[in-house]
């Protein structure tokens, strides 16, 4: 079947509308029409070829929430209108002990919702900036929401549960002092989160102007990040941080707010590398630093469900498909509260 999308024809090329294919579904597969796409900066770092290895033509998008609208005859698990979410996967080997484990994310032969290998033309997968998608059964996610949060449902598919998953892992809850580095797409859903989890939270920002937006968000403190005393105040205080910031910076200064076995989680992904920290800031205090990446089907179901029964969305900014490029660079900006969604009716325009 031939669809709208929208993608780009190289790094240095504007996004723009395209025709596309996608399969009939399978014996296992659900075929999505897309209602909504959140925009991540995986997106734009992937368009213009800032990682390596693009194919093109690259049509981006890993935050899908949308309607069954046709299942394979081996489907028990959706049916034709129920709500559903696909989010930064498609596929994986389903054989090895990171996929039996639900860890499916860490699975060597994981395969992203775009940029990935796939028998589909054009021979990589191409994402949610279309009308449909077509996903094998495994990858596709019930969503409970109502229907007027799903817009602002989407980016949970990558925002969210790449900040659930660390927050869960390391055991974010009561009695905990969570710090949050960052006040953007992952950021602000990590606050959300974290808050509803019961852990006391810390929010770290370059931006005086931020302040208020974090603890509307649910931030019990906020420190601004380039104030010294304000930072040597945290010293030894926290059990966990969460670094969303996906720049270069000086992990240093936040290591000394861990406390004794506290762990900085790493899950923002810079174009180039964070200077090297200083090793007896690590083994003085039995301190880590640790990574992250998005979560397992199970964990995304579970974060998902936990969202909606708090009543937990991102915040975002609607746009129609042809206002991509513009929503880029202001996305480069930091000029979005806090995340872009395109609104995929826009795609048949």
């Amino acid at each position: 079947m031939t669809i709208k999308a929208y993608g780009a024809h190289a790094a240095d090329k504007p996004l723009e509308s395209l025709d596309i294919t996608r399969r009939a579904p399978g014996a296992h597969d659900v075929q999505i029409d897309i209602d909504f796409c959140g925009v991540c900066h995986s997106d734009l770092h992937t368009v213009r070829a800032e990682w390596a290895g693009t194919l093109y033509p690259c049509v981006p998008g890993h935050e899908i929430v949308g309607r069954v609208s046709a299942v394979g005859a081996h489907v028990s698990g959706h049916k034709v209108g129920d709500l559903v979410g696909v989010g930064c996967m498609v596929d994986s080997c389903k054989a090895c002990a990171d996929c039996g484990e639900g860890l499916e994310n860490y699975c060597d032969n994981m395969v992203g919702t775009y940029n990935g290998p796939t028998a589909d033309a054009p021979g990589h997968t191409l994402g949610g900036y279309s009308q449909q998608i077509v996903v094998n059964e495994r990858f596709v996610l019930r969503v409970t929401h109502p229907q007027e949060q799903l817009a602002a449902v989407a980016p949970l598919l990558c925002a969210g549960i790449t900040t659930w998953s660390p927050l869960r892992h390391w055991n974010a809850g009561p009695g905990k002092r969570v710090g949050i580095v960052g006040i953007g797409g992952l950021g602000h859903m990590g606050i959300k989160l974290a808050h509803a989890l019961g852990a006391h939270v810390v929010a770290f920002t370059t931006s005086e102007s931020k302040r208020q937006d974090a603890l509307d968000l649910g931030a019990d403190e906020v420190v601004i990040s380039k104030d010294a005393a304000a930072m040597a105040a945290q010293a030894q205080r926290l059990d966990l941080i969460v670094n969303t910031v996906a720049a270069p910076h000086d992990l240093d200064a936040f290591l000394n707010l861990l406390k004794r076995d506290g762990t900085m989680v790493l899950v923002g992904a810079p174009e180039s590398p964070h200077p090297s920290p200083q090793v007896f800031n690590l083994i003085t205090k039995r301190r880590a630093i640790a990574g992250s990446m998005i979560g397992g089907i199970p964990e995304t179901q579970e974060m998902l469900d936990f969202c909606a029964e708090h009543g937990i969305v991102a915040d975002i900014e609607m746009i129609r498909a042809d206002d991509i490029n513009g929503a880029y660079e202001r996305m480069l900006k930091g000029d979005v509260k806090y995340r872009f969604v395109i609104d995929n009716a826009s795609l048949a325009a």
